[in-house]
């Protein structure tokens, strides 16, 4: 079963992707570069396009028609599963999800037009929604 969302490729060169690796920590993308407060990941792990779409949503709820959000991350890469009790063979299976293999030291989300104390409870919440631990940061003046 494929569930389309708002995060997803529109079109790509290979459907299937090995499943691979995720070591080292991340190079790209590790500093501030739109908002004045962000939340960087501290662990390595999967991020799927529903959690990320519930941290964005969450978020987005405490903005308040004030401020904006940046999402410095895109999932992309494909995650295939076989349906259930499907017997061996017969290929890899279809394309279920895609997700993003995030790295630490990466920035997920940067905010800017708010106070740090909402900033704060923001990202406090969002960071529940995602598998990783996080840390808040913000802009050195």
């Amino acid at each position: 079963m494929f569930v389309m969302t708002l995060l997803m490729p529109k079109k790509v060169k290979h459907r299937k992707w090995h499943r691979g690796v995720t070591r080292g920590v991340e190079t790209r993308a590790t500093e501030l570069n739109f908002g004045s407060f962000g939340l960087k990941a501290m662990g390595t792990k999967w991020i799927t396009a529903r959690q990320l779409e519930a941290a964005r949503r969450h978020i987005i709820r405490y903005m308040k028609k004030g401020g904006k959000l940046w999402v410095r991350i895109f999932p992309d890469k494909p995650v295939t599963s076989k349906g259930e009790e499907v017997p061996l063979g017969g290929g890899k299976g279809g394309v279920h999800h895609y997700v993003y293999a995030i790295k630490p030291g990466r920035i997920i989300f940067e905010i800017d037009g708010l106070k740090e104390e909402v900033a704060r409870e923001a990202f406090k919440g969002a960071s529940i929604k995602l598998p990783i631990k996080t840390k808040f940061i913000k802009r050195e003046v």
